[in-house]
This record gives C-alpha cells, structure tokens and sequence, in this order.
C-alpha cells in the first residue's frame, strides 16, 4: 500500500470552470480515497468538509462524492480554504453497505490544521477497510 501513497496525485487535474470562463488550475483541497480489500479506488464514497468556528462549532464548507478513480477535485476555492481547523468527515458506513460488507465505522474522520506554514495545497489520502482506515497527507506549496 505504500507505493499507492506514494503515487498520489500531488497536483490537481485542470477542469472547466464555466463560471469563471476558463479552466481552473486552483486545487487547494483534493482527496484520494483506496478500498484495501479490492486493491482499487473507492468510488461513491460521500464526503463534507467543515472548518471549526471561534466558538469551536463546525461549519460545513465543502461537501463531494469521489469519482471512478476515488478521487474530488475542487473542494472549496483558493479565497474560501482559510488559514483554520478543518475536518473531512467520508461516509464509510455507506460505501461498506453498498459493497455487501459490515463497517465497524460509521465514518472516517480527518481533523488537520491548514495553512499554518504559509499557503498550502492538500492532498487527503485515505485507505479503507471494513474495521480500519488510515490517512496520509500530501502537503505542497500553493503553486509549486
């Protein structure tokens, strides 16, 4: 599993961004979800992002559901992913049920401190099986 870590994207694709008229090279959010028992990417898996307030309540920033490849792009834009707490929440419970398997959990969580180096794209990387995840993080410069 160590060479699928290693091979995470650590740039965004290009997509078209019809409200911005162009293509959007801006990618400071990404995840990359595997399924361990398959070997393959975890498809469908429901995903929300949220950042922590003062007062240490959560606000729902982003929300996704990773393609084919396990993979979102274009969580939240450059001007909205603020220097923060952030925690992705993916509904594991939902992939584990579609797949004919029991999940020991209802989801898997990833709490991260973002920005406090200066501007950082992410890429969230996470490994599922029906009793364990794990999570790595590919962390870049804006726009290295």
């Amino acid at each position: 599993w160590r060479k699928i870590f290693l091979r995470l994207p650590s740039v965004c694709r290009f997509q078209d961004n019809k409200q911005q008229g162009g293509s959007d090279t801006k990618c400071p959010l990404a995840v990359k979800v595997l399924d361990a028992v398959r070997g393959a990417p975890a498809t469908a898996v429901q995903l929300k992002v949220s950042r922590k307030t003062e007062d240490g309540s959560w606000t729902e920033v982003a929300a996704g559901v990773t393609d084919t490849a396990g993979e979102v792009h274009n969580l939240i834009e450059e001007k909205d992913f603020t220097s923060g707490v952030y925690k992705a929440t993916f509904d594991t419970q939902a992939y584990w049920t579609a797949a004919g398997r029991t999940s020991f959990h209802e989801a898997a969580e990833v709490t991260f401190k973002a920005h406090e180096q200066g501007h950082q794209h992410y890429t969230l990387a996470l490994l599922l099986s029906p009793f364990s995840y794990t999570t790595t993080a590919v962390v870049n410069g804006a726009h290295e």
